[in-house]
């Protein structure tokens, strides 16, 4: 991890499957962290790991699919105020059955049209995915 002011950086890797204009989100639960609120699949960043090596690793601990890193395209970096740093990947193919693979950490997993996603979803996660839509590379969270 990267030393930032002596705070380390956190970082977050979410994975976006698309299903022609639909996204794929899950309910969180026993996370501590938005639980009963739809999200991206998305885990952290682990040391020794590429980024794109942590999303594909992400997506078949949490969707039991398979992703090599060279289908995944980075689409959207945002700075958190917390000193998070959440990085969005498209992945272009996966092989496999998409299936709630964490159920205890999933509710359940659904498809939204991109542009009408649950008003109950993570904050961040809906800002970013506008973004995207918007062709917007960069965002910010928590900042006035």
């Amino acid at each position: 991890m990267t030393d930032m002011g002596g705070k380390g950086l956190v970082v977050d890797l979410h994975v976006i499957l698309r299903s022609g204009s639909r996204v794929l989100m899950g309910i969180r639960k026993n996370t501590g962290f938005c639980d009963g609120m739809y999200h991206l699949p998305a885990g952290h960043l682990e040391d020794g790991e590429t980024i794109s090596a942590g999303a594909a690793r992400e997506a078949k601990e949490e969707l039991g699919i398979d992703i090599q890193p060279a289908d995944l395209d980075l689409v959207h970096v945002m700075q958190h105020r917390t000193g998070r740093l959440a990085l969005f990947f498209d992945a272009r193919r996966w092989s496999g059955e998409v299936t709630n693979a964490e159920p205890d950490k999933c509710e359940l997993l659904a498809w939204f049209p991109d542009d009408q996603l649950s008003e109950n979803s993570v904050p961040y996660a809906r800002i970013a995915l506008e973004l995207i839509r918007n062709g917007k590379n960069t965002g910010f969270f928590g900042w006035d």
